[in-house]
């Protein structure tokens, strides 16, 4: 489960910094930083209201359709439903970061470098976050009984619907790295505390992402 950050990796021919530099590459940058590093520490603060939000929304599941699934076959025919579960789980902690997450698109969106590539990546993932943080939380006790409604055979068409939104909602980061060219000291020094952030982040949420996703599992009785 991941709330902030996932990377991936762009082509990027190397060549001296100063004969890439220019004062739109490097103004890009310093405000790509500027707004990755405010999102990094929001996600932070934000970590334990979102766990929150994820209790409450097991317990509420526990209480309307507890143990639904129950029964179910592990079979390919469970994983939709298994997704849309993870799914759900990133409705509600993208969704509490909403309003970072909006701040670092409005950041973002008009940013431009040389390499268009670069300018593609940041606004398609700018617009990827936005996405995630709008998503809506799917109705997955309606879902569940469902399919279990159909002898656990195909899952539901609104599952399916929804997992196929939330299949295109790929986040892909510019690697911080392919920013270096056109940092100044302040810049790269920004970069390794956001990098750090990042690194913390990421090894927290996906250690509570899993559990969460299990917890849900168990929950609505599904395979795990």
């Amino acid at each position: 489960m991941r709330l902030a950050i996932l990377l991936t990796t762009l082509t990027l021919s190397w060549v001296p910094a100063a004969a890439l530099a220019s004062s739109g590459d490097a103004g890009a940058t310093h405000a790509y930083l500027e707004a990755d590093y405010a999102l990094a520490q929001a996600s932070k603060t934000n970590v334990a209201p979102a766990q929150a939000k994820v209790v409450a929304f097991a317990h509420r599941l526990r209480g309307e359709c507890g143990r639904e699934g129950s029964g179910a076959p592990q079979t390919e025919a469970e994983q939709p439903l298994t997704y849309e579960a993870a799914g759900a789980l990133w409705s509600i902690t993208y969704g509490a970061n909403a309003r970072p997450i909006g701040a670092f698109a409005r950041a973002v969106q008009g940013l431009h470098w040389s390499q268009r590539k670069l300018t593609h990546t940041a606004q398609a993932y700018a617009k990827t976050l936005q996405g995630l943080a709008t998503l809506s939380l799917p109705h997955l006790c309606a879902d569940v009984a469902a399919w279990k409604a159909s002898g656990f055979g195909p899952a539901p068409a609104a599952t399916v619907s929804f997992d196929r939104h939330v299949e295109a909602l790929e986040a892909h980061a510019i690697p911080l790295k392919l920013l270096a060219p056109y940092e100044d000291a302040a810049d790269r020094a920004l970069a390794q505390r956001t990098a750090g952030l990042e690194t913390k982040l990421l090894n927290t949420e996906t250690v509570e992402g899993y559990n969460d996703w299990d917890l849900v599992l168990e929950t609505l009785g599904l395979p795990q």
